[in-house]
């Protein structure tokens, strides 16, 4: 499964890559995310639950950030497991661009998955896993936009 979108903030790109490295703030943004920790300066680990279909499941996994070009983009991949569920893994290049006085983020992400989820259909897999982009990305840019607003204050 491929997909890809674009995403314009209005902050400025620093500040965008200050919050997509902010373990707090992915949390606050990933559905259904009920942990996330940073174990080292490039590795996060995850748990996180989701419904797809008629299959809710816990993943827990491990994230890695690789082809970091500060503050450009970097290459976040990884790879849950949740049980009898099955697996996801998948990685996404994200990219930074400043435009104006915003920044362009956009993303190409690629995923696998495996076990009963594979059993579901690529239609229904490839329907959530947008909406879980989407969802991700507003989350994102309602939690910049309130820090913009306190940083302004």
């Amino acid at each position: 499964m491929d997909m890809s979108g674009e995403y314009r903030l209005d902050l400025p790109r620093a500040q965008v890559w200050e919050a997509l490295n902010d373990p707090d703030v992915l949390r606050a943004c990933i559905p259904g995310c009920e942990e996330l920790e940073q174990t080292s300066d490039t590795t996060m680990t995850a748990v996180v639950v989701q419904k797809i279909g008629p299959v809710k499941a816990r993943f827990s996994g491990e994230v890695e950030l690789v082809n970091i070009e500060a503050p450009s983009g970097y290459t976040i991949q990884g790879e849950g497991k949740g049980g009898v569920a099955g697996f996801a893994k998948g990685a996404a290049d994200v990219r930074l661009v400043e435009d104006g006085d915003g920044t362009l983020l956009s993303y190409e992400a690629r995923a696998q998955i495996g076990g009963k989820l594979a059993q579901l259909g690529s239609r229904l897999i490839n329907s959530t896993a947008k909406k879980l982009a989407n969802a991700f990305f507003e989350n994102f840019r309602t939690h910049l936009s309130g820090r913009a607003g306190k940083s302004d204050a």
